[in-house]
């Protein structure tokens, strides 16, 4: 079941992705949407016990974690001194 969850969280991330676009939206507040569900999804993962939702959950949650980074990394802007 746990396993299922983590898959769960990065449907949940792909589906947020899609419905909150445009314009005028709050990146910082996306980033840490995206990156609490992406811990969440790795935490299900590792206590899950079969194997295949242990790896693909981790998988899946740290292309959504490095997602999100890149986001910040646009979102804030790479400063130059």
């Amino acid at each position: 079941m746990l396993g299922v969850l983590s898959i769960l969280t990065v449907l949940i991330n792909i589906i947020f992705f899609f419905i909150v676009r445009g314009p005028d939206i709050n990146f910082i507040s996306v980033i840490i949407v995206f990156t609490i569900l992406s811990m969440l999804g790795i935490i299900f993962a590792i206590i899950s016990k079969k194997m295949w939702f242990v790896i693909i959950g981790i998988l899946l949650n740290s292309a959504v974690l490095v997602f999100a980074y890149f986001l910040l990394l646009g979102a804030v802007g790479i400063s130059e001194p």
